[in-house]
């Protein structure tokens, strides 16, 4: 074989040898990152279902924000307050100045309660 030849076969097999060792390299290094990337997304979904279900509880439309940070430690209050958006809460301040938060899904719900309590109040003024 000319040296010119064996020459290009050498080069052609190098150039091989290394892509396959760069490729071997990355997609192990690839992999980590994204578990990484995985176990930050799992943690922040983990809130979302925690606050959808502190919400969702059947007895009450409305939970504040004071409890929610007490069963969801590990948050600042401006984070957690994105953790409720995320899960599909709305947030109200109240007359005395306290925040709550309800899921907008429940808002119906809410707005029947507040108008059967207002009416059983009105029933019981026409008593007097």
């Amino acid at each position: 074989m000319s040296p010119e030849i064996t020459a290009g076969l050498f080069g052609i097999l190098g150039v091989l040898i290394g892509g396959l060792v760069t490729w071997w390299l990355q997609k192990d290094r690839s992999s980590t990152d994204f578990r990484i990337a995985l176990e930050a997304i799992k943690t922040e979904h983990m809130a979302e279902t925690a606050a959808k279900h502190f919400l969702s509880h059947q007895g009450y439309t409305d939970r504040s924000f004071e409890l929610i940070s007490k069963r969801l430690g590990g948050f600042e209050e401006n984070e957690l307050r994105r953790v409720l958006v995320r899960a599909g809460a709305i947030r109200y301040i109240r007359k005395d100045g306290t925040e709550f938060w309800r899921l907008l899904s429940r808002e119906p719900e809410a707005i029947a309660k507040a108008r059967a309590k207002s009416e059983s109040i009105e029933s019981s003024d026409d008593d007097l």
